[in-house]
């Protein structure tokens, strides 16, 4: 049964909550840039958070929202800069970052991801295959972008099985993507190669490059710093120990949804992932 519940969450924020966005009016979404350096900047809008570097030769962009506002953004790009844009990065497959993978493909992008990306949305009917993944990698891999190099770096087993991280040439910036939610229960997508310690040791990982003015964006919430990001992870190792406690006292995972966490991790349930599913997903 627990199983079943985390599949049906799965495809839910994989798709379905895709599904339901694009039946959403998106007239009232906008798309909001905000500047980081003299080439790289953040986009906010509907989804995961998108990264936009301006090269001397094409527009790189990281991450798509969902197709319903591939026109807006394009525009907002289009504020930008005046150079088109020539490759989209997918930091893993779910929906709410591929989504509006096809509309770009369709203008000639090139769309750039792990090859667990390409692997996942080839495999589910409801994507768009028009916009997979034309370029694929293994660990790591350099995107030119005139004389830089934009660094996409593999993390395994962390959010899902195909969690890339995006480092920006000549400016203090990266994408963190989906291993990143901020002061809320990250989601790990358990039947998608998600796994807990995979994903604090991918955390500790990347915050062990960066230093505290390196600028982060998350895959959901506000612009960030290392320290943001340090505490996510002692929040999901203070509220896994704490579940392994009672876990360890015979409780079982509905006897432990029952009895919650501390006060202090109230703050931290959302919409999608509240404190039953954090729990469930830490048991």
């Amino acid at each position: 049964m627990r199983g079943l519940k985390f599949g049906l969450i799965s495809l839910l924020f994989c798709f379905g909550m895709a599904s339901a966005h694009a039946q959403a009016n998106m007239d009232d979404v906008e798309i909001k840039a905000t500047q980081l350096s003299d080439r790289v900047y953040m986009l906010t809008g509907m989804g995961g958070n998108i990264g936009v570097y301006v090269g001397e030769d094409g527009v790189v962009m990281v991450d798509a929202q969902y197709k319903g506002l591939a026109e807006k953004i394009m525009a907002a790009i289009a504020e930008l800069s005046d150079q088109p844009i020539k490759s989209l990065i997918n930091t893993h497959f779910h929906g709410d970052h591929t989504d509006g993978n096809a509309p770009f493909a369709r203008k000639g992008v090139r769309v750039i991801a792990h090859e667990n990306v390409k692997t996942r949305l080839a495999a589910n009917d409801e994507f768009d295959q028009v916009g997979l993944p034309t370029i694929t990698f293994d660990n790591s891999l350099y995107v030119t972008s005139g004389n830089a190099k934009l660094k996409l770096q593999h993390y395994p087993k962390g959010h899902t099985d195909g969690d890339s991280v995006v480092w920006f040439p000549n400016a203090n910036v990266i994408h963190a993507g989906d291993l990143f939610f901020v002061d809320r229960f990250p989601f790990i997508d358990l039947n998608a190669g998600g796994n807990v310690q995979g994903y604090i040791d991918n955390v500790r990982a990347v915050i062990d490059s960066i230093d505290g003015e390196t600028q982060i964006i998350p895959g959901h919430g506000t612009l960030s710093k290392r320290s943001d990001w340090l505490r996510l992870v002692h929040m999901i190792e203070a509220t896994r120990e704490e579940v392994m406690t009672m876990k360890e006292q015979g409780l079982t995972e509905d006897q432990a949804v029952e009895q919650g966490l501390s006060a202090q991790w109230k703050d931290w349930s959302w919409s999608f992932i509240n404190e039953e599913r954090w729990i469930r997903t830490l048991y």
